[in-house]
């Protein structure tokens, strides 16, 4: 049996996922792949888990998808048919998701970044849409990409392959924060600490609210979301927080330390 290639661990109410293939740059294989959905799906049905912090293992977070295995393959064999699943898991999560990356990200690991709700990279880590370089398409990342970086950027870097660096992604809207190394853990957990302190169904409901198309005007989605909001306040998670708030103290959802 081959050696376990994505570790699974829970603390606190956070799931962390760690990536650890470092033989060829934590690519995107068929086992990786497979362990990945197999963690992301744990996580999500474990109601005691919070939030999700994506990491690695070795100099690179991912280098995309394994070419190794894409080499000779038709395109109904090829690997990049399971990955919209894995993105989707990311994207829609009703947890939130942290990454955290050292190193540099490639191609569809980009994508996995992209993803994310919240990123936190060493100001050394690299990135690029390296696809065009090898002669192929940046397609299915760009369904998650494309609302997140500008759309200048986009043209940019998409068309070149060029590499940039963690001040640039942070600056087109890649990443949420681009740090010194030694300052990654404190503010990777800075964010894990923000996130569980928000109700479980209200972030997931502020994550669908985040991703769903935009009314043409505020007077048009006025309505709904007065209903959403009327939902909530008078939810249980909803009381509970007034309630707490009220009597300073933590809700009963903030995971223990």
């Amino acid at each position: 049996m081959a050696d376990e290639l994505v570790h699974y661990s829970m603390s606190s109410g956070t799931a962390t996922i760690t990536l650890d293939s470092p033989h060829n740059r934590n690519a995107l294989s068929a086992q990786l792949r497979r362990e990945l959905r197999a963690s992301l799906a744990k996580a999500h049905g474990d109601h005691t888990v919070r939030v999700i912090v994506l990491t690695h293992t070795g100099p690179v977070f991912c280098a995309g998808m394994d070419l190794k295995e894409a080499r000779g393959a038709g395109a109904g064999d090829q690997g990049v048919n399971e990955f919209p699943e894995i993105l989707q898991q990311i994207w829609n999560s009703p947890k939130p998701v942290v990454a955290r990356l050292t190193g540099p990200a490639r191609a569809g690991g980009v994508g996995m970044v992209a993803a994310c709700d919240i990123v936190v990279a060493a100001k050394e880590a690299t990135f690029a849409f390296s696809e065009v370089r090898i002669g192929v398409v940046p397609a299915v990342i760009s369904l998650v990409v494309l609302p997140r970086i500008t759309p200048r950027a986009a043209q940019e870097l998409f068309l070149t392959g060029e590499t940039f660096d963690s001040a640039r992604a942070a600056e087109i809207g890649l990443i949420t924060a681009a740090v010194d190394v030694e300052k990654l853990d404190d503010e990777v957990a800075h964010y894990v600490r923000a996130l569980a302190l928000g109700g479980p169904n209200a972030l997931a409901a502020t994550k669908e609210l985040l991703a769903s198309p935009k009314p043409p005007t505020p007077s048009a989605g006025f309505n709904a979301m007065n209903a959403l909001s009327a939902q909530f306040f008078a939810s249980e998670e909803g009381q509970e927080g007034i309630v707490a708030f009220a009597q300073k103290r933590t809700p009963n959802w903030v995971p223990a330390d």
